[in-house]
């Protein structure tokens, strides 16, 4: 009968450290929402982008991909993103794809235009480029020389 005590005990603190564990890692990760205003963006192709994935301005991370659907009409992908409330995107907003070099992910960048007109929460950013395939522009690339 002590050892079912002593047993149960251990349990109990292994699992009070790993449930601290994993509070600290999620409450420092960045993974939940930022807190700041939600907008669009429509993609003809998102590969590599993942929720949770950065969004950054001159490589400032400033919010999180927060979403990513299908539209069943056009066949494009919708992205959904958050953004810290302290920045207002102008209308003419452009949003790229970018890679984090050969073998890395892919994460948003925003690129803010000169409008006067600022978007509202919800709006879509319009003006957009999807992610580039690079296994596909190096095959490409390595098949050029032999006259295809």
């Amino acid at each position: 009968m002590r050892n079912n005590v002593v047993e149960t005990m251990m349990g109990a603190i292994v699992l009070l450290i790993t449930g601290g564990f994993l509070y600290f890692a999620f409450s420092n990760s960045g993974v939940g929402a930022v807190g700041g205003t939600t907008y669009l963006a429509r993609f003809d192709k998102i590969d590599g982008l993942a929720i949770g994935g950065e969004v950054k301005i001159s490589g400032i991370n400033v919010g999180t991909i927060t979403g990513q659907h299908l539209d069943y009409d056009s066949f494009s992908a919708i992205v959904e993103m958050n953004i810290i409330s302290s920045i207002e995107l102008p209308e003419d907003t452009f949003a790229k794809i970018t890679s984090e070099g050969l073998l890395g992910g892919n994460y948003l960048v925003l690129d803010p235009g000169g409008s006067d007109v600022m978007l509202e929460e919800g709006d879509e950013i319009v003006e957009t480029q999807g992610a580039v395939d690079f296994l596909g522009l190096l095959d490409k690339f390595a098949g050029s020389g032999d006259g295809n």
